[in-house]
């Protein structure tokens, strides 16, 4: 596979950060930037760094109701004011901060430049790492999430004449925002692979939703237990979401490539490892090739081992953009500099063994996303035709 491809990137995207102990670290997504140029990812000639386009409040208006963003410029603007401390912001998952519309609008603008780029032909792939705030919804803030840019890339590739885009959501968080936003829409058929909501954040995302009155079929969830390994989720993805992207014949894939599915996450409970990511985003290549036209839209989303796994993962992803293959060993000048800028101790390698977990728990697991599938199989695919 031959493809264009661009990292959208500009140092000021780090400015989206509630506070110094957050969970939501910029940090994250400069390591992946700096360990993107040190393994050589952005040297090819096919390869394009691109800074966001300009901010627009248009846009976000479209998804995000009035009186939501009049409240989010408000806290910006006076982050002591407790009477702006509404419409979810101001909680422990979203604290207000100096100038958060701004650097929310930002990370909008540049989902919105990875989609214009696709559209327009200029790239085939497009990613931005500090994306995927896809908890946001019209009227409140969610789970770290402001402005809901994958909702603002998606907006703008169907405002650009296409007919259908697909929109899959590895997280381990259901992508609650962007489904609500596109439920009834049977132009957008949004995939979520996520912990069941019976056991984390925002606690929803059955199997068995489908989709609003006026676009059934057009939403496709995959809950899993805690403790599902990469097998198992890679062999539902493989049963249902394969199938179903394929049927539905999309001008272009949208992803968000949240990668607190590791089995290390602080805050979820599934058991993948960095070599399941890597299968998974080989996926996502695949198919945006065979079915989307090779036009495939990234963002970044959640993950919240900041040095271990995210530089990691995403690392791995654009390198599944570019065609590129990684070393083994992460070279020693980016460990020096991660251990120099948190105080913890870096990864020496990409890759990783498979997690073991005991029988009980793996059971259970495949269990549970049997359940998951056959739901999907029985709810959605008749939708498409399968």
């Amino acid at each position: 596979m031959s493809e264009r491809v661009a990292l959208v990137w500009d140092d000021a995207l780090a400015a989206y950060e509630f506070s110094a102990d957050h969970p939501l670290k910029p940090v994250r997504v400069e390591l992946t930037v700096d360990l993107v140029r040190e393994v050589g990812l952005l040297a090819p000639d096919h390869v394009v760094t691109v800074a966001p386009g300009e901010p627009d409040l248009d846009e976000v208006l479209h998804r995000h109701r009035a009186d939501y963003v009049a409240a989010v410029r408000h806290a910006s603007d006076h982050p002591a004011d407790p009477p702006a401390w509404a419409h979810g912001l101001g909680s422990a998952d979203n604290p207000v901060f100096a100038g958060m519309h701004e650097a929310s609008l930002l990370v909008c603008a540049a989902s919105r430049e990875a989609a214009r780029m696709v559209l327009a032909g200029e790239v085939d792939h497009a990613f931005n790492p500090a994306g995927g705030l896809h908890h946001a919804m019209p009227d409140r803030a969610a789970g770290f999430c402001i402005y809901n840019d994958p909702a603002i890339a998606i907006d703008h590739l169907l405002a650009g004449g296409m007919e259908r885009v697909c929109y899959v959501d590895v997280d381990v968080h259901h992508g609650d925002g962007v489904e609500a936003m596109f439920a009834d829409d049977p132009r957008v058929l949004t995939i979520s692979l996520h912990e069941s909501g019976r056991h984390l954040f925002p606690g929803t995302g059955a199997a068995s939703d489908v989709g609003g009155p006026g676009a059934l079929g057009s939403v496709a969830n995959l809950p899993f237990m805690p403790g599902t390994t990469g097998d198992v989720w890679l062999e539902t993805f493989d049963r249902v979401v394969e199938p179903l992207v394929r049927a539905f014949n999309p001008d272009a894939l949208v992803t968000q490539l949240g990668c607190d599915t590791h089995v290390t996450d602080p805050l979820a409970h599934l058991s993948l490892t960095t070599d399941d990511f890597g299968a998974i985003v080989a996926r996502l290549h695949t198919l945006a090739h065979e079915a989307a036209g090779g036009r495939w839209v990234a963002t970044g989303g959640g993950g919240y081992q900041w040095v271990h796994v995210v530089p990691r993962v995403w690392t791995m992803a654009f390198a599944e953009m570019t065609g590129a293959t990684l070393p083994v060993d992460i070279p020693m000048t980016w460990r020096e500099t991660a251990r120099r800028r948190t105080g913890q101790k870096p990864p020496e390698s990409f890759w990783e063994a498979p997690v073991a977990v005991n029988d009980h728990l793996r059971r259970r697991a495949r269990d549970e996303a049997e359940q998951s599938a056959r739901a999907v199989e029985e709810l959605v695919l008749p939708h498409h035709g399968l």
